[in-house]
């Protein structure tokens, strides 16, 4: 039987790091791509060396992990005066190196070329979950190699955050790359100076005015229906006919391969009925007791699945409190919100402004910016009682709320105080650090409503907000 020969994995090795010719670097598309927000934190964290660990980049499918890494590689060669020859980019996925040892291909690119002793080495390993027991060859390299930086990345993230957990304890830091951001999106098409001005600061947070708050809608819109994907932003083919894009190659991926595969789920129809069920009802209450009738999933079994989805960055859990931000001492009831709104308009078709899921939409698009906040998104809640609710609440260590926001695709509420009243009551009954916030359609402003002052924001303008935000402050973090 023919083996795969030392002359032919150099010479792949050489096709894969062109920047290892003098003057060369990452390729020109990967080049002319967009940088994410990610990127200044991201190559930050690989040049700390300080520390003998391995960076695990994590993620869904399809967001730019490779992307991040080849640009984080050009910020090497560019900015920071590394040889091109010290770097040295693998992905797992090319057949060339199945059954390669990882320990084999360090090796064979040290001895490629003569460096003075003590030279730093970087190593990419590109989807990592390909090699089994991938996280004991990357401790064991870690642990071997001092004088090397290794990173690695992998859309199997379930496998990937459990695995790194298990056995990588010490060794590995994770770095997590969320979906686009409503404000990274409009960056990206070039539209974030047109629609959006900066208004001042207040609290030390940036505010935001919408100089045309019509188009800023229409964006949203788009946003909402293909936007939380960069190579979605960039194809018109993808544009087109995102459904087989986000489904095929996202979605599916994810539940009738990677988790099947990682955890031994031998009933996928089920697991993708439930996921189906998650997806229609985003940002709605659920229980158990109603998703098991629905999705003809067992109590037990469906415990199991809804945290593989967590952990595949598929979905996202918020707890319940009630109107005095008391937890519940057994919850039967939470919210589950996509990570990406996208995903709902890839499974059962675009939305319009006047689409009946706007809502829930909406609000899972503001809870999604959240999540690039990764210390923050842990204190958000939702309020229920008997007579009232509240969309999003946030509270502070001490179990304090913070701040309270209804979401809302319209202009209602801001003449119609019987339409957020439980957002009303929760203010009275709690003493807020920042006046409750309802989100709009189109109005703007600050009112006071049965004694209780609401500030009133688009929730386009929210959304944008909320990510710039938080993207800024990890620039200057």
């Amino acid at each position: 039987m023919l083996q795969v020969s030392d002359k032919e994995v150099e010479e792949r090795l050489r096709l894969d790091n062109p920047w290892w010719q003098a003057g060369s670097g990452i390729e020109s598309d990967h080049q002319a791509f967009p940088r994410r927000a990610y990127l200044v934190d991201f190559s930050r964290l690989v040049r700390q060396t300080e520390v003998n660990r391995a960076v695990v980049l994590l993620g869904p499918r399809r967001v730019g992990k490779t992307i991040l890494v080849y640009h984080t590689i050009q910020d090497l060669l560019d900015q920071y005066e590394v040889s091109g020859r010290d770097v040295l980019y693998v992905s797992l996925e090319t057949p060339l190196y199945t059954g390669l040892s990882l320990e084999g291909v360090v090796n064979r690119f040290q001895k490629l070329f003569h460096r003075p002793e003590g030279t730093r080495l970087y190593v990419f390993f590109d989807e990592i979950q390909y090699l089994k027991n991938w996280e004991v060859h990357l401790k064991s390299l870690v642990d071997t190699f001092r004088g090397i930086r290794f990173v690695a990345t992998g859309s199997a993230a379930a496998a990937l955050k459990a695995k790194s957990v298990e056995s990588g304890a010490g060794r590995f830091t994770e770095f997590v790359l969320p979906p686009l951001t409503f404000a990274e999106y409009l960056r990206f098409i070039g539209r974030e100076a047109e629609l959006i001005r900066e208004a001042g600061e207040e609290r030390g947070s940036l505010r935001y005015i919408a100089d045309d708050l019509h188009g800023l809608n229409d964006a949203f819109i788009d946003y909402l229906n293909f936007g939380g994907y960069p190579e979605a932003v960039f194809s018109a083919l993808v544009r087109q006919n995102p459904r087989r894009y986000i489904k095929s190659d996202i979605i599916d991926k994810v539940l009738l391969r990677d988790l099947p595969i990682l955890y031994g789920i031998s009933d996928i129809q089920e697991l993708n009925s439930l996921f189906n069920t998650l997806a229609y009802n985003t940002g709605q209450e659920l229980s158990l007791e109603d998703l098991s009738q629905t999705s003809h999933v067992a109590k037990n079994t469906l415990v199991k699945y809804l945290e593989y989805l967590e952990a595949a960055f598929l979905i996202r859990r918020v707890r319940r409190i009630d109107q005095d931000a008391a937890h519940f001492k057994r919850a039967t009831t939470f919210k589950v919100y996509l990570t990406n709104p996208t995903m709902r308009a890839a499974l059962f078709g675009p939305v319009d402004e006047n689409h009946e899921a706007m809502g829930h939409l909406v609000e899972t698009a503001v809870f999604s910016q959240w999540l690039h906040n990764a210390t923050f998104v842990d204190s958000l809640f939702y309020a229920r009682w008997k007579s009232g609710e509240v969309d999003l609440v946030s509270l502070d260590p001490q179990q304090r709320p913070r701040f309270a926001v209804e979401v809302k695709w319209s202009d209602r509420p801001f003449d119609d105080p019987k339409q957020i009243k439980g957002l009303l009551d929760f203010a009275k009954k709690n003493a807020l650090s920042r006046i409750p916030l309802v989100t709009t359609l189109t109005k703007s402003g600050i009112k006071v409503m049965a004694g209780v002052e609401v500030e009133f924001t688009p929730s386009s303008l929210h959304c944008y907000t909320v990510a710039k935000n938080t993207l800024e402050r990890r620039k200057t973090g």
